[in-house]
């Protein structure tokens, strides 16, 4: 792992342990998505945002525009994360993985994930997926992001998580973070978050058990970004898989 000086002392991954998972676990079941606690002070945000200027310590840079993903940049970091993303990832994995063996059990499917985070991450670069797939967001006036889902392959764990990096209403207007749930027999519904400066938002990778008459159903989940009308909107994407 390689050290930045926006190295975080434990205080982050305390404040992982110390929400009430209890509350964002039901919130998760009410809506995909759950907003934590605040994380990160602004002055470690502002830090973590400032690492988009190092080429150094990303694999590669996306054009959303180019690809018709909407529009703005992303880079995804190198397997050599910075030390703050890689705490924040490994203190987020214990408590998601319960949620995600729940969800699992709930709809009938194998639970592949082991308790540690290093075995799957082995699990998915044994099965193709040895790309890192961290990643910083960066977009400006009039950018966007289409709804997509983050799957790369057969490995998938079921949830992430995305930080904000920048003070909603002062850095930037708009950008509010959208979720789209495709009911099962049902019209699709929307839910919109601002991501606060600090605080995690939960959401589900690519679908989550939905009560139906008949027992539970996958609702199919996807996500995106609405257009940002003013400033620059930082954001830190915490995934649990890897990419092909």
């Amino acid at each position: 792992m390689t050290t930045e000086s926006t190295t975080i002392d434990t205080t982050a991954a305390r404040q992982v342990g110390a929400a009430d998972w209890t509350a964002l676990a039901e919130e998760l079941d009410a809506y995909g998505c759950a907003l934590t606690p605040r994380l990160l002070t602004p002055e470690r945000c502002r830090a973590i945002a400032g690492l988009y200027e190092r080429a150094e310590l990303f694999r590669t840079t996306v054009d959303m525009a180019r690809h018709r993903f909407g529009s703005g940049q992303y880079r995804y970091f190198t397997h050599d994360l910075p030390e703050p993303v890689a705490e924040l990832r490994r203190a987020f994995y214990p408590h998601l993985l319960a949620i995600a063996r729940d969800w699992a059990a709930r709809l009938g499917r194998p639970a592949p994930w082991p308790d540690d985070l290093d075995e799957w991450l082995a699990m998915c670069h044994a099965a193709g997926q040895d790309r890192s797939a961290q990643i910083l967001l960066r977009y400006g006036p009039g950018d966007w992001n289409a709804l997509h889902r983050d799957v790369f392959g057969d490995m998938v764990f079921p949830l992430q998580v995305v930080i904000g990096l920048d003070e909603h209403g002062t850095d930037y207007t708009g950008g509010e973070f959208l979720l789209v749930e495709q009911r099962p027999r049902a019209q699709s519904r929307g839910t919109t978050t601002v991501l606060r400066q600090g605080h995690g938002l939960i959401f589900t990778t690519r679908d989550r058990p939905v009560p139906t008459k008949r027992g539970w159903s996958a609702g199919a989940v996807r996500h995106g970004v609405s257009t940002v009308r003013s400033g620059r909107r930082h954001a830190l994407g915490l995934v649990f898989h890897d990419a092909t």
